[in-house]
């Protein structure tokens, strides 16, 4: 099977788009069809998706294939513009913000106000202004109305506007039908604008990628041709575009746009740099290492994007009510257009009720605001350095009860010192010897302090890392050990209880205790306050750790943390988790190295901090590219508010509605009302989905 993702580059209509997915993912040679309506996409997963979109026009699309060939080269996807026309829905929502659009609404508004005001001297002088002005405004949607009719669709929007405006027209209710059919593409292209908004508002958040950039020898190359290896020059005020190790030059960069932080950062020759962050002073030489499909930029990119076709259980329920929507209301239309008639004889009454009904039977403001407010939080946490990788996501994380979090490298900064060495140089040197090829924290800064001291390290004959415990060699056919307790006990070597808050790497060699270095991590200087926040988030926090028990303790204590569990092996630490599923609820998982990957797949959501090894970010969840500890309460109240913002749209939506419909009974009600439960409900929950782009400082208190 293969995917490929195509830009449906006139899908302006959320309610369509859910259709349009559901009758793809009918075809029997697909394996797998979302379409996004947030970044107007199309992931299709099959044996041969070119040869499947030429079925669109078997299920009510067509595609101009001239704009097939075009490929987006800045993405490792396939990506394709297809500019698709809908003959279920094919309205004028494509022109609804165009200037065209904007003049036929003033023309129809005048005309329609010419009407109003010679209406109360004679009839025959209004209607043809109501008349000229209905034509001007409704045209489109007669049209296409009458061209979907012919195709069975007899619940399209179109069609049921048509039937409202018309029927207002045949019992004489003029003003109301021109002004339905007015308010109604008022109402559309205030709706298609607050989507473009949203749109473009997020992309341009997310979407850092150059179009070009500068050699060193002054050529400007399109960014997709630079490779692995070229030199380019990144100018004061430019933003870094491809992840790179400077060469030359000094400089502050500012890495809010990947992590959130506020704070720049010092970059000077041999420092690494990421794609996206901005240079704020001095001139850098950068050498490439990743193209532009590799860097950062785009793997941000992507990561929303893709984030964004993992749809949430709401999402996916929604869109099945509304499936069932539109038929209810139309046939509770029908009942209000006939039962009360046949009693009272008051039919154009009731008539008039039941057509105020058909305005209010488009679920699209149902539709659109949810998968738009998970968009939006998806969005919003990419602004502050934390990739939700689905709405999925987002929505388990809203559920969370508990987080256990790995010690070093999430609580603790992961840099750590040596203290202290017992037994001398020599059991440094045999010690860095050993783990001259492991890239754990530990392992590195014994290396450091090795090659400080001028030692010399020797390659070992046979090497192997034991998950949570440490290293065993071979030198010179002796048997070396150099790990934690758990290590040497298992060899039968005792040793002494260590300090609290320290970490002891001990060496061995031939089932003797040759001596120990102790090293000291630090406390990352938000963690406290993290821990704080989840705690006031009635969160559960623990310590899954492979470290010792002592210092593991220590940590736990001085931040507070509920429980901390110690000196566990990978299979210990996820089935550990599940115990606190079982006693809490939901967990999240927080890690950042290799030995996490297992727990980080098993837990209700699994996070990763971006500055950790690529098999657990690749296993998790979400991403915090900040390795700030606050960014867990952070992600937290993100996914919350967004969940919160997704069930408010329903809510108000279908509240407004169902008002609306039961004024209207008792008679209070308008078809302008109607109007307004439809298109004026549709802007207000649109914008509304838009809050958390604006919720930055509230998310990080």
């Amino acid at each position: 099977m293969e995917q490929k993702v195509y830009t449906l580059a006139n899908l302006d209509c959320a309610n369509c788009a859910a259709k349009i997915e559901a009758k793809f993912n009918a075809l029997p040679e697909v394996e797998a069809a979302t379409i996004v309506f947030a970044t107007r996409q199309l992931r299709l997963t099959a044996e041969d998706p070119d040869g499947l979109i030429e079925k669109l026009t078997q299920i009510g699309r067509t595609v101009e294939r001239d704009f097939e060939i075009h490929t987006d080269a800045h993405t490792h996807h396939n990506h394709h513009e297809c500019h698709c026309h809908d003959h279920e829905h094919d309205h004028h929502h494509e022109h609804d913000t165009g200037w065209g659009s904007l003049v036929t609404i003033l023309l129809g508004a005048g005309l329609f106000l010419a009407g109003i005001l010679l209406q109360p001297l004679t009839l025959l002088a209004s209607l043809p202004c109501f008349i000229a002005a209905y034509l001007i405004l409704g045209w489109d949607i007669l049209k296409t109305a009458a061209k979907n009719l012919l195709r069975g669709h007899v619940f399209d929007e179109n069609f049921l506007m048509s039937i409202a405006t018309i029927g207002a027209f045949v019992i004489q209710e003029y003003p109301e039908a021109v002004g339905v059919m007015l308010f109604y593409r008022v109402g559309r292209y205030f709706e298609q604008r607050a989507v473009e908004r949203s749109r473009s508002q997020i992309m341009e958040a997310v979407d850092l990628r150059p179009e070009t950039v500068l050699l060193s020898d002054g050529t400007v190359i399109p960014a997709a041709a630079a490779k692995a290896g070229d030199l380019v020059q990144v100018r004061p005020g430019d933003r870094i575009p491809l992840d790179g190790t400077v060469i030359s030059g000094e400089s502050r960069i500012d890495t809010a746009p990947i992590t959130g932080e506020s704070v720049p950062v010092a970059a000077r020759q041999g420092d690494a740099v990421l794609s996206g962050c901005m240079n704020l002073s001095g001139l850098l030489t950068l050498r490439v290492e990743k193209p532009l499909s590799e860097s950062m930029v785009t793997r941000i990119l992507q990561s929303v994007e893709n984030a964004a076709a993992g749809k949430p259980k709401i999402d996916r329920f929604i869109t099945r009510f509304a499936k069932y929507y539109t038929p209810a209301v139309v046939a509770a239309a029908a009942l209000v257009a006939i039962v009360p008639s046949l009693i009272t004889g008051n039919w154009n009454y009731w008539v008039y009720t039941a057509l105020s009904f058909l305005v209010m039977s488009c679920p699209c403001a149902l539709v659109l605001s949810v998968p738009l407010a998970y968009f939006s939080g998806i969005g919003m946490g990419s602004k502050q350095g934390i990739l939700f990788k689905s709405g999925l996501t987002m929505e388990a994380m809203a559920n969370i009860k508990a987080v256990a979090m790995d010690k070093t490298g999430t609580l603790t900064e992961g840099s750590f010192t040596v203290r202290q060495v017992s037994g001398g140089d020599d059991v440094l040197s045999l010690c860095a010897s050993c783990e001259q090829f492991s890239t754990h924290p530990i392992a590195v800064s014994i290396l450091a302090a090795a090659k400080e001291r001028g030692l010399s390290f020797t390659k070992p004959e046979q090497v192997e890392e034991l998950a949570g415990q440490g290293i065993r060699a071979v030198f010179g056919g002796k048997t070396v050990l150099c790990g934690n307790e758990k290590l040497l006990a298992a060899h039968g070597i005792s040793i002494e209880a260590q300090r609290a808050g320290m970490t002891c790497v001990y060496v061995a060699e031939s089932g003797v205790l040759l001596g120990q270095i102790t090293l000291g991590d630090t406390i990352k200087n938000d963690a406290s306050e993290a821990v704080s926040q989840l705690h006031r988030m009635n969160i559960h926090t623990a310590i899954l750790t492979g470290d010792g028990e002592v210092a593991s303790q220590a940590i736990g204590k001085e931040l507070g943390i509920d429980s901390v569990y110690a000196r566990l092996l990978p299979e210990q630490k996820l089935e550990t988790l599940q115990q606190l599923r079982k006693t809490h609820g939901s967990v999240m998982f927080v890690g950042d190295g290799i030995n996490d990957a297992p727990v980080l797949s098993g837990a209700d959501v699994g996070a990763a901090m971006g500055s950790g090894a690529d098999a657990a970010i690749e296993a998790a969840d979400v991403v915090f590219m900040t390795s700030k500890t606050r960014a867990i309460p952070t992600a937290l109240r993100i996914a919350a508010q967004t969940r919160r913002i997704a069930w408010q749209n329903v809510i108000f939506a279908l509240a407004v509605k169902l008002i609306v419909m039961i004024l209207g009974v008792l008679g209070y009600a308008s078809m302008g009302a109607a109007v307004f439960a439809d298109s004026g409900v549709a802007v207000i929950c649109i914008l509304h989905a838009l809050a958390p782009l604006y919720l930055k400082k509230s998310v990080k208190k």
